[in-house]
């Protein structure tokens, strides 16, 4: 009985002792606190803005591009090949307007779309949260999911992504 009570001491000793030397580990999902940080930001909602009123311009350009084309047909059609020639005239020139309108467009998104990824407020935010939740939660190293070729599996107990996006919600 004595051995008993001794091999249970010694097993609570060596337990204690190695809870206190294991690392608490975290994961973070950064590709998702990205994509929802910046989906709620106003940086994000300017972009989209923007996006929409090129899109809109775009559509209404292209729609007067194509009523042109119609009534030139209708000129054909009529005999009318004077007017039909001046409407061709015009539709080249608003058609090219709108493909160089177009590529300016794109170029300008293109560049707002990587300046908004490229944010270093985003990622400075971004690691004070996950070092505030890492110190609070007494995690000794946070790992990123972005870079899963390094984690071959992980509980999802220790996925702290929600808390990130939520820690980065309250800063804005």
């Amino acid at each position: 009985m004595k051995k008993l009570v001794t091999v249970l001491i010694i097993t609570t000793f060596c337990t204690i002792a190695f809870a206190q030397q294991i690392t608490k580990f975290g994961v973070v999902d950064t590709a998702l606190v990205y994509s929802t940080y910046f989906r709620e930001s106003s940086a994000v909602r300017s972009y989209e803005s923007k996006k929409t009123e090129f899109q809109d311009e775009i559509n209404t350009l292209t729609k007067e591009i194509q009523n042109l084309q119609d009534q030139k047909l209708e000129y054909q059609k009529n005999g009318n090949d004077v007017q039909a020639l001046k409407l061709e005239a015009t539709i080249t020139q608003k058609t090219d307007f709108l493909t160089e309108y177009s590529r300016a467009k794109n170029i300008e998104l293109e560049s707002l779309r990587k300046n908004l990824e490229s944010s270093n407020d985003f990622y400075q935010d971004l690691y004070d949260v996950i070092a505030k939740i890492a110190e609070s939660g007494g995690y000794s190293m946070i790992l990123s999911l972005h870079s899963s070729d390094s984690i071959l599996w992980y509980s999802p107990t220790v996925d702290l992504t929600n808390d990130v996006i939520t820690g980065l919600s309250s800063i804005q």
